[in-house]
């Protein structure tokens, strides 16, 4: 009993393909019936042992030996779809035994996929062990009631599921709060009396009429809590305007790196800071944001910002949850989106990732595209990436390598537009040690030259910078001031 508790839960997937929606061709040619029970993860030899497989489906094994062409896919179909909702299971901790594909012409109102699908689907949770069906589709309150009674086991679809992924991740206070309102904003809808069974009071003798039911007293349970959640949300955001506030007292723009989940953020984050934040293949592995300095060749110093991932039909309530993290987007002078450049499917991440932004009103600031992982492309589409970036549209880097960081730190310092940078000549007395030791730590140096008790330096610095020490602008002034050169 104690190994059956222990060991991974077993999910049968369901991709629901609805016709009337789809835009994509390709999907209806490659749409599967029937299921194929999947391998379970490394470490799981015996686990699977008992899944029935019910269907090879060669004909997408076919397909998948001709790789489609990176960065034509526009939009996902219901099998490619499926493979992302995979992930997203892995990354839970669950174990995939088996995966249904379903096609509608539309939605059935009871249980989304029809009756004779969800017997199918009853026969594979039998035949397979599996401890839960999860949906890669939303699922009404009714459906999923329905589909709970008809398959007698738990089921979940594709927005409990991140949510879980997420309150597994989340590690400070605030994370656990977004995580917790998202959840509550999200139940609080799906709850569904049942009847009488749901009253505090029964019929009979001195208990006559059904009272307050259990589903109020729940309904006014959770508000309530939703409202302090919110009350602690703002306390922490309130917080993080204070130090905002402070940072704004002495210049330093934020960049923010913002992209799709598993795009590589915390590693090219990592790379540019030296930190050693974590770094998981599993998606939406940084949820708390992370701040670092770094420096820029022009010298300049600027914040940079990793962000928790977008993924598609990310769902609102987790926006807005986390809103007081994804300020720092909002507050950032400069979006870097990071894009996997090994994706077979980087026109649809990026449409996800605008679209979050968005959300959040901050689309129309300045980005820089940078095309990550760029070790795992072949020689012809790496000389292709270069080719694009030499001409200035885009970055290509490798945060694993370490390639291509120094044009990306060139590609930021030509993005900042808050204090520019600026040539300037000064005239600095070789006594003033505070001064030089200024230069020589924030200004880059072009020419020095020694004029009796003064240094004449050409340099290269923020306006900010040079406005402090403007009073060296002029070698008359310096020596008017004092006639032995000092200022």
């Amino acid at each position: 009993m104690s190994s059956t508790r222990t060991r991974p839960e077993r999910a049968v997937l369901v991709g629901v393909e609805l016709k009337g929606r789809s835009r994509s061709s390709r999907a209806a040619a490659s749409a599967a019936r029937g299921a194929v029970v999947c391998p379970a993860a490394a470490g799981e030899s015996h686990e699977g042992a008992g899944a029935v497989e019910l269907s090879q489906k060669p004909e997408l094994e076919a397909e998948s030996a001709v790789k489609m062409p990176r960065h034509v896919t526009t939009e996902l179909d219901a099998t490619e779809s499926l493979e992302e909702f995979r992930e997203l299971v892995v990354s839970a901790g669950g174990v995939v035994v088996a995966e249904l594909l379903q096609q509608r012409d539309r939605p059935d109102p009871a249980t989304l996929i029809g009756s004779g699908k969800v017997e199918e689907i009853h026969g594979v949770v039998a035949s397979a062990e599996a401890d839960l069906v999860l949906f890669d589709h939303d699922l009404t309150p009714t459906q999923l009631r329905n589909l709970e009674d008809a398959l007698s086991c738990r089921v979940l679809d594709r927005t409990q599921l991140i949510l879980d992924i997420f309150a597994r991740h989340a590690r400070t206070s605030e994370g656990q709060l977004q995580v917790e309102l998202a959840q509550l904003e999200y139940l609080l809808p799906r709850l569904t009396g049942r009847g009488k069974s749901m009253s505090q009071l029964g019929g009979g003798i001195g208990t006559r009429g059904p009272g307050e039911t259990q589903l109020e007293t729940d309904r006014r349970r959770i508000q309530r809590r939703i409202d302090q959640v919110k009350k602690d949300l703002e306390a922490v955001r309130r917080v993080r305007r204070q130090q905002r506030q402070r940072r704004e007292s002495v210049p330093v723009p934020t960049v923010a790196l913002v992209g799709y989940t598993n795009a590589g953020k915390s590693t090219l984050f990592n790379q540019l800071t030296g930190s050693s934040v974590l770094v998981s293949s599993r998606m939406f592995a940084t949820l708390d944001p992370k701040l670092r300095a770094i420096e820029l060749p022009s010298r300049r110093k600027v914040l940079l910002s990793d962000t928790v991932g977008f993924i598609r039909n990310l769902p609102h309530t987790l926006v807005t949850s986390f809103r007081a993290t994804l300020e720092e987007v909002v507050q950032a002078e400069v979006l870097v989106h990071v894009r996997d450049a090994s994706s077979s499917y980087g026109p649809e991440q990026k449409l996800q990732v605008e679209k979050v932004l968005g959300e959040l009103e901050a689309l129309g600031k300045p980005r820089i595209e940078v095309w990550n992982k760029i070790d795992l492309l072949d020689a012809h589409e790496r000389a292709g990436l270069w080719e694009r970036s030499q001409a200035g549209g885009e970055t290509a880097v490798s945060a694993r390598t370490g390639e291509g960081m120094d044009a990306l730190l060139a590609a930021i310092d030509r993005a900042l537009h808050s204090d520019p940078i600026m040539d300037a000549e000064l005239w600095v007395p070789q006594q003033d040690g505070a001064a030089l030791a200024m230069i020589e730590a924030g200004m880059i140096v072009r020419r020095r030259e020694y004029d009796g008790n003064l240094v004449r330096f050409e340099v290269s610095a923020p306006a900010s910078l040079v406005g402090r020490l403007r009073k060296y602008r002029s070698r008359e002034e310096i020596l008017d001031s004092s006639g032995n050169g000092k200022s």
